[in-house]
């Protein structure tokens, strides 16, 4: 039996720089929350404690971590709050050195009051400690918490039973391994988004699905847009440039438009050479990892630091490859890309801190990959080929993010990222699956050896790589 996923699972809407360092803090803090509110104890409150552990700590300042635990306990919500509201709030907590905790009751507190421990907890990379004192400064709660990737958060103690499982009986194809999926294909006649269509019908009505669906893809076309049009370097030290706007700037040329809702047209009307497809994709990529590195809205695809990949291959496939797409083409892309990446969290690890950057871009990749070989007309295992295809070319990949930050080299990634999946998708349309010597299976469970086998500094610890080589004094 395993743990189903949704499509909505795999891509969530939060804010960045990262999904296992500022999204589950975030999400972690609203659940400890909501357990001093089930023991009835939220009112006792006096004053608070949190430690950060492992990755979180090394690289949780560069990631936000210690802001994003601040939101998540001042009753803030990463899917709806407005994002020029973070800095008024985190400015609020500074100066008066008080927390509005939940939005309820005011307790003293100071940012010392969130410690960075670069001790690693055993159960999990990423963990962080949340304790609640009393006036007579008592411990009223302590609870530890996993941010395990993709803003998925767990505790040691959470059970397969507490997880919604699937079965035959709830769910008309369990899949956990992409073999299955393939078969109910073959046996169905159907394609790998009818299928994964038809176990979210389980959860929610086609009219709520398509409703999520197009929240998502209206969060990543807005990311693109906001991206596009926003120059200056980003936030946290090291200076970087923001390249989307130039970019941009060149290739759009003169066309016209007032608003995102024009731009698509604007980007279709312009003459496209072959070279500059590279440079579009690029851009859409470089754009959503811009605002994600600025702390802006971004959705987890399957997480913050590879959050480009997906709308990039989608956008590249609505302005360049299909003018007449329209949302059915926008809903199956992102059915089969979110089921190809739940594959990958059963049977591997999506988190950087786990099984590095391969577990973050080149899942994106794979996700990408397999779904955009369906819009152009490939067979569900053409998908999975495709998906393999990426992801093989991406095993091995470290994480070492210089300062901390979701910046470099993570941004060009997600650029590099989504070029692979075009040439993934082509590559396996041109495949006979038949004669495919690697099953998406197989790559599954060489990347989750890899990871295991990968020296701990190169998982998103900045202690090794790029972020050694290349250190803050060098910027």
């Amino acid at each position: 039996m395993s743990q189903f996923i949704s499509v909505f699972d795999m891509l969530k809407i939060g804010i960045g720089p990262s999904s296992s360092h500022t999204l589950g803090p975030w999400r972690a803090a609203q659940k400890w929350i909501e357990m001093l509110k089930e023991k009835e104890v939220l009112e006792l409150v006096s004053s608070i404690k949190v430690d950060l552990y492992g990755s979180l700590s090394l690289t949780g300042k560069g990631h936000a971590t210690d802001l994003a635990v601040l939101l998540g306990l001042s009753g803030t919500d990463p899917e709806y709050i407005p994002v020029d509201d973070i800095k008024k709030i985190i400015g609020g907590i500074k100066e008066t050195n008080t927390l509005n905790f939940n939005n309820e009751k005011t307790i003293n507190f100071s940012l010392e009051q969130v410690v960075f421990n670069k001790d690693f907890l055993p159960f999990h990379s990423n963990g962080l400690t949340f304790i609640a004192y009393n006036k007579e400064l008592d411990i009223i709660s302590s609870e530890t918490f996993y941010s395990i990737g993709g803003g998925f958060v767990i505790q040691e103690e959470t059970k397969a039973s507490d997880a919604n499982e699937i079965n035959k009986q709830n769910f008309p194809f369990p899949i956990n391994r992409a073999k299955e999926l393939e078969s109910y294909c073959q046996k169905s006649q159907k394609k790998i988004s009818e299928i994964v269509l038809e176990n979210e019908l389980v959860l929610k009505t086609e009219e709520e699905i398509d409703n999520e669906i197009r929240r998502v893809w209206n969060t990543m076309y807005e990311c693109m847009y906001i991206g596009c049009h926003t120059e200056g370097t980003l936030p946290g030290g090291l200076n970087v440039k923001r390249r989307a706007f130039e970019t941009h700037k060149k290739l759009i040329k003169n066309a016209s438009y007032n608003d995102k809702e024009q731009w698509v047209d604007a980007i279709r009307s312009t003459e496209v050479k072959f070279r500059e497809i590279l440079k579009w994709v690029s851009c859409f990529a470089l754009a959503v990892n811009e605002v994600n590195a600025s702390l802006g809205r971004v959705v987890t695809a399957p997480t913050n630091g590879s959050a480009g990949v997906i709308p990039a291959v989608l956008m590249y496939y609505l302005v360049i490859e299909n003018h007449k797409a329209d949302f059915s083409h926008i809903k199956k892309f992102l059915l089969v890309a979110g089921e190809i990446g739940s594959i990958f969290k059963k049977n591997a690890t999506i988190s950087a801190a786990m099984g590095g950057c391969q577990a973050e871009i080149g899942v994106s990749s794979a996700m990408a990959a397999g779904a955009l070989t369906e819009l152009l007309g490939g067979t569900p295992a053409q998908c999975l080929v495709a998906a393999e295809i990426a992801m093989e070319h991406h095993l091995g990949l470290t994480c070492d993010p210089i300062g901390g930050l979701v910046q470099v080299p993570c941004i060009e990634r997600n650029a590099m990222g989504a070029i692979k999946a075009i040439n993934a998708a082509e590559l396996a349309l041109e495949t006979n699956p038949s004669e495919s010597l690697v099953p998406l299976d197989k790559v599954i469970d060489t990347m989750w050896e890899t990871a295991k086998d990968m020296h701990r500094n190169y998982k998103e610890t900045s202690e090794g790589g790029l972020a050694v080589t290349v250190g803050l004094a060098d910027c």
